[in-house]
């Protein structure tokens, strides 16, 4: 199995994924969508994650690599292609399948609890999560839940924070993210800090106190995906 990892700005890579393709020998490619590429053929990978960006989704035909990335995905989901979208990557997949995306009520940024829902409990991506996990989230949008998908996941402060649509999953927090990483976007995106009263500081040491619990998580997340995408998978009885 090869995976094309899809990345939306130079600040916002793979991370902890990154390290669980290397310590379980998944090959992989990371294709930098924001310098413009031409977008490599589908038929080379069999699954695709999707990274972030501070851009809006709605401001997408602002951004020629987007709208590339549009179709491409487009293309991917025709063919019935596992995709997991992270936070914009979710987003933009909730606009493909036909949701509105907008500005959600209140700026999150930090380690949040998010909650399994009842068909979250039920569904093969989250097999053996805990029904409440510490989350990262960096992010000012909201999707709504395209239909006759699956709310998996919900918030206090942002309600939908996971879907999943036959092989097509998105997730509006971070499991993937270190404290290093944080520590960067910190930097990178201070002004939205200042919104939220809240300094580089306090998120990072949010951040690093989560980490080893974000990593297991991550790995576990891993796990779940492709099994779950994998025929004869132990997780078949898993419907959702």
């Amino acid at each position: 199995m090869k995976i094309l990892f899809i990345q939306n700005c130079e600040a916002e890579g793979p991370g902890i994924f990154e390290e669980y393709f290397k310590e379980h020998d998944v090959e992989y490619e990371i294709f930098p969508a924001f310098y413009n590429k031409k977008f490599p053929s589908l038929k080379k990978y069999q699954a695709f994650i999707v990274g972030g960006t501070p851009i809006s989704t709605y401001h997408r035909q602002h951004h020629h690599f987007l709208q590339k990335e549009w179709n491409f995905l487009q293309r991917a989901l025709e063919l019935n292609k596992p995709i997991l979208g992270i936070c914009f990557g979710a987003q933009l997949l909730a606009e493909l399948l036909g949701a509105q995306v907008k500005r959600n009520p209140k700026l999150e940024i930090g380690i949040y609890d998010v909650h399994l829902t009842t068909a979250g409990k039920k569904s093969r991506f989250f097999y053996e999560f805990p029904e409440t996990l510490p989350v990262f989230q960096w992010h000012g949008d909201t999707f709504q839940v395209p239909r006759r998908a699956h709310l998996l996941v919900t918030g206090k402060d942002c309600r939908n924070q996971a879907f999943s649509y036959k092989n097509t999953l998105g997730l509006q927090f971070h499991l993937e993210v270190t404290s290093r990483e944080v520590e960067k976007w910190a930097s990178c995106y201070k002004n939205d800090l200042t919104k939220i009263n809240k300094t580089k500081t306090r998120v990072v040491n949010e951040c690093r106190r989560s980490e080893k619990e974000l990593k297991r998580l991550a790995f576990l997340f891993m796990d779940n995906f492709f099994r779950s995408i994998t025929p004869a998978s132990k997780l078949d009885k898993l419907s959702i």
